[in-house]
């Protein structure tokens, strides 16, 4: 197992000192361009995955990449998106799924989870397509490409989001990483598919 300590030790040691003059930045500036809507799955690392700097993603992760449709209550996934859009200013919204997602899994094998209440209750942000007579692993990949599409759906009826994609302020794209290849898949709203272009 990983040693925290250690971690925090060799970065004020060794990391920190070759990034100082961005940190001192960071300490008094906080504008990131991207908010990062991604799995709270520890094989998807946001940063490594894009290869940004500190302080250039605003990342908010949740089981399964879920953005629940806007509502009046106040929540911690809408307020982070609130704030990310129109305080911080991000000019690019990525909502990111990826292969393998335990949440997926679990609703394309119909996994028994009365167990975990809290978790199925927020797995019904998703909305499950059909995938009678597929195989396994094309179910769940399946699934994860239909829900990354729909979260797109999800985002557009927050008010800050909504309002800054019909004035041109943001754009808003879906990603699909394969862990075990490195790929990433770019989709739009409507599901049409590219890879991205640097």
């Amino acid at each position: 197992m990983h040693d925290l300590a250690a971690g925090v030790t060799h970065f004020q040691r060794d990391v920190f000192p070759t990034k100082s003059d961005l940190f001192a930045r960071l300490a008094t500036n906080h504008r990131p361009e991207t908010l990062f809507i991604g799995c709270s799955d520890a094989r998807v690392v946001p940063e490594l995955i894009t290869n940004s700097e500190p302080g250039e993603l605003f990342v908010v992760r949740t089981a399964g990449n879920l953005v629940p449709v806007h509502t009046s209550g106040a929540d911690g996934v809408a307020a982070s998106i609130e704030f990310a859009v129109a305080v911080l200013g991000v000019s690019r919204i990525v909502v990111c799924g990826h292969s393998g997602c335990g949440a997926m899994t679990a609703l394309a094998e119909q996994h028994d989870l009365s167990g975990t209440p809290a978790v199925a209750e927020w797995l019904e942000h998703v909305e499950t397509i059909d995938t009678v007579g597929a195989e396994t692993d094309d179910r769940v990949s399946r699934l994860v490409r239909s829900n990354v599409v729909a979260q797109l759906t999800n985002l557009l009826t927050h008010p800050s989001v909504s309002r800054a994609v019909d004035a041109g302020a943001v754009s808003v794209e879906g990603w699909v990483f394969d862990i075990g290849t490195g790929a990433v898949t770019v989709f739009d709203a409507s599901g049409s598919a590219r890879t991205p272009v640097a």
